[in-house]
Order: structure tokens, then C-alpha cells, then sequence
């Protein structure tokens, strides 16, 4: 690892980070996108959290989902959570195409169904990030171990579930051998239901740096179109959840999450333009695996929903392909921030 610049830089994911620690595009660069699935259980988002009573029935609707990326020449990344790791047809599916080089397979955890168990079942520890520094740090190492025996190699990339990360995040991920976060999700305030505030946070790739460890923050897409331009943004946080249908119907501004999840393809790619404009070097897109089956998630309710899930991506792929925005995958984002980051 080569030594850090004598820039003191933040240690902590829920701080901004300086200018100083952004991966930025060379002028040679364009930008890439990433495709992250939350590959998890199927449960009712409305209810309690609980550690059981989950079902697993989208899991057979992975193998559509791989075959379809693979059909375009991209190569997702399946952030499986605990449940899925421990099932043998999620396995068999993911673990096939992992070991073809067809997809890469990273971690994401849900404490409430993660080992071990020693925490009461609330929405507050709902978020990882809230619960004692120990045991956060045994479900990551419980969860990484299981992935590792369960696809033959150690994951490299995580995320939190429900976008739940804390103070001591960085270090204990670092620690523990992952390379790469992709857990804030930028221009995104979790504190009403206890978890952190993201509001602040770029889009661009950052190096974290804890001790003698580092992490590169990478994360999720998000971002303001709307006449306001910049103020759009900031007034979208100072303004009611009600107020936000009308600024995005006047015009002057929206907030857009590059998913299929609530996201009409038209929208998704007009923000594609504006991350191409301001040259984010990677796109991230996110979906959630129970979505790729009826009924599981508010997104996909019935067949027809599906059929306009895939056509999502057919429009918003044929888009990216138009403004030259090619696949990526883990190893390439971070062999790109090493290059372009004069700091580290």
C-alpha cells in the first residue's frame, strides 16, 4: 500500500469528504456505470422487522436477471445478504456465474437475519451502524466468512442494508479485508427512522483512510435536474416531502435515483446526461433482487410491472451506450481511483 499524502483526511463515512480525497476523471477518461443488486430475502418492507418468517421465492428469478446482463454485455455485482448466502439454489445460480466471470458477488447486511443474534429486533438496529462497535464487527465477519466458503473467494465490496452505516464503519470494513463501500446514497436523509443523513454527500468517488487501512467510498447515484440547477438541491432539503411533487412537476427541481425502482426511464436518463456532464467517473445504479419477481417490493406488483422492469433497462442501456458510457465492475473502479487520485 503506498503511503498516505500528509493531507490528514476523515476516517469516518458519515463526514464529507474533502476535495483533496475525490477520485476524479482524467480528461482522457469518460465515465463508467456499475449495475449493484441488493440480493436479499423477500419480506412485506411494511411490517416489523423480524428474523424470521422471510421467504425466498424471487431467488429462482436471479438466473433471468443474470441472463439478461449477460445478453448486454454487463457484469452485475450481487450483494448477497445472509439469507441468500445460505441458500443452495442462490448459490448454485450466482456461484455459476461468478466463477464464468459473468458477475462478482459482494456483501450486504441486514443485521436483523445476520449472526450473531444478540441484539433486540428494532428499527433502530435495523441499521448496522447503530448497533455496539463488537457486534457490528461480528455480523460483517460472519457474513463475509459464509460468502467466502459459500463462492470460493472473500468479497471485496460491501453495503449496508438499508444504507446503515456508522462512525466506526470504515475501519471495521477495512479490517476486515473489504476494498470498496457502496453504502451512502447521496442527497438521501435516513434520520427519521434513526439511520444517517446522506444530504451533504458527493457523488464522486473518495478514499477513506483509517490508520494504516483505506476504503473507496463509491456511492450510490443520485442526482438534482430541475431549472434551479445547484439551488435546486438545497431547496429540495429545506422543503416538505410535500412540497417535492410540485417542484418536480414545476420544473425547477427533482431528485433522481439512477433504479428502475420508481424511476421512469425517461427521468433516469435525463440524469444519466447530468451525472455525463459533470463527469462523475462512475454511474451507480441499484436495484433490490426481489423486485425481479411480482408482488415482493411496491416497484414489480404484478407481470406487466416485470415486463416494464426489463424494458427499463433496455431504454436506459441504450441510452448509456449512446453517450458512450460503458460497463464497469469492482476491480476497475478501484484500479481507476488509484490511478486518478494524486493524493493517496
Amino acid at each position: 500500500m503506498q503511503g498516505t499524502s500528509s493531507v490528514q483526511r476523515a476516517d469516518n463515512l458519515l463526514e464529507p469528504p474533502s476535495a483533496s480525497d475525490l477520485v476524479q476523471l482524467r480528461p482522457d477518461e469518460a465515465p463508467r456505470f456499475w449495475v449493484t443488486v441488493d440480493t436479499e430475502e423477500d419480506f412485506d418492507w411494511a411490517a416489523p422487522f423480524a428474523r424470521t418468517g422471510y421467504r425466498l421465492d424471487s431467488v429462482p428469478a436471479l438466473a433471468d436477471c443474470q441472463a439478461y446482463f449477460e445478453a448486454a454485455n454487463v457484469a452485475p455485482i450481487y450483494l448477497v445478504d445472509w439469507p441468500i448466502v445460505t441458500n443452495d439454489r442462490a448459490v448454485a445460480i450466482l456461484g455459476e456465474a461468478r466463477a464464468a466471470g459473468r458477475c462478482e458477488i459482494g456483501a450486504q447486511l441486514h443485521p436483523w437475519v445476520t449472526p450473531p443474534h444478540d441484539e433486540e429486533v428494532t428499527e433502530r438496529n435495523s441499521y448496522t451502524g447503530n448497533l455496539p462497535p463488537d457486534l457490528q464487527r461480528a455480523k460483517m465477519a460472519a457474513l463475509r466468512d459464509a460468502i467466502a466458503d459459500r463462492f470460493g473467494a472473500a468479497p471485496t465490496v460491501y453495503r449496508a442494508g438499508r444504507y446503515g452505516l456508522g462512525p466506526d464503519s470504515a475501519a471495521m470494513l477495512a479490517e476486515l479485508g473489504f476494498q470498496c463501500d457502496t453504502s451512502v446514497r447521496s442527497g438521501f436523509d435516513y434520520r427519521p427512522g434513526h439511520g444517517p443523513d446522506y444530504r451533504a454527500m458527493t457523488l464522486h468517488p473518495w478514499w477513506v483512510v483509517a490508520g494504516e487501512q483505506r476504503l473507496l467510498e463509491m456511492p450510490v447515484t443520485t442526482v438534482f435536474g430541475g431549472a434551479l440547477g445547484p439551488v435546486g438541491r438545497w431547496l429540495y432539503h429545506r422543503t416538505s416531502s410535500n412540497s417535492h411533487a410540485a417542484l418536480a412537476r414545476l420544473g425547477l427541481a427533482e431528485r433522481i435515483a439512477l433504479t428502475p425502482e420508481g424511476i421512469p426511464a425517461d427521468r433516469a436518463c435525463q440524469a444519466i446526461d447530468i451525472a455525463v456532464e459533470a463527469r462523475l467517473p462512475v454511474l451507480n445504479f441499484s436495484f433490490h433482487s426481489p423486485s425481479l419477481q411480482p408482488g415482493n417490493t411496491p416497484y414489480v406488483r404484478t407481470d406487466a410491472d416485470l415486463a416494464d422492469f426489463y424494458r427499463w433497462w433496455d431504454v436506459v442501456l441504450a441510452h448509456l451506450a449512446k453517450r458512450g458510457v460503458e460497463p464497469t465492475t469492482a476491480a476497475d473502479i478501484l484500479d481507476m481511483a488509484q490511478r486518478n487520485s494524486a493524493s493517496i
